[in-house]
């Protein structure tokens, strides 16, 4: 377990839902990635990402897919891809990533609380 944050310090995190509008794959990526396009509703729009998530996931299996992401963290250089979120995910037992996402449609753009 991390060091304790303040109930302050977790809102300062900012997870929503997107659906996934696009993806491929990003060959290029130092380890297999795929690049996602979210859509995460009007207030913050569609945003990009890469996922090292090749183990569980093909891009034609997502598209459609609703995920969780963190929307707040400044754009990252991945390669020549800009990473705009933070899709979140858990390891399996062998330590690939299973995304974590909602068990049933949510609205895109709902915030986790």
């Amino acid at each position: 377990m991390t060091d304790e944050i303040s109930f302050d310090d977790f809102l300062k995190v900012d997870v929503r839902v997107g659906t996934v509008t696009r993806a491929e794959p990003y060959p290029e990526a130092r380890k297999p990635a795929i690049k996602l396009w979210i859509d995460f509703g009007p207030e913050i729009g569609e945003k990009r990402s890469s996922a090292r998530i090749t183990a569980h996931y093909t891009p034609e299996t997502l598209v459609g897919q609703q995920v969780m992401a963190v929307v707040n963290f400044p754009p990252r250089q991945i390669g020549r891809f800009m990473s705009e979120v933070l899709v979140l995910g858990l390891p399996d037992a062998g330590g690939e990533v299973v995304l974590a996402r909602p068990d049933r449609p949510v609205p895109v753009g709902g915030r986790l609380h």
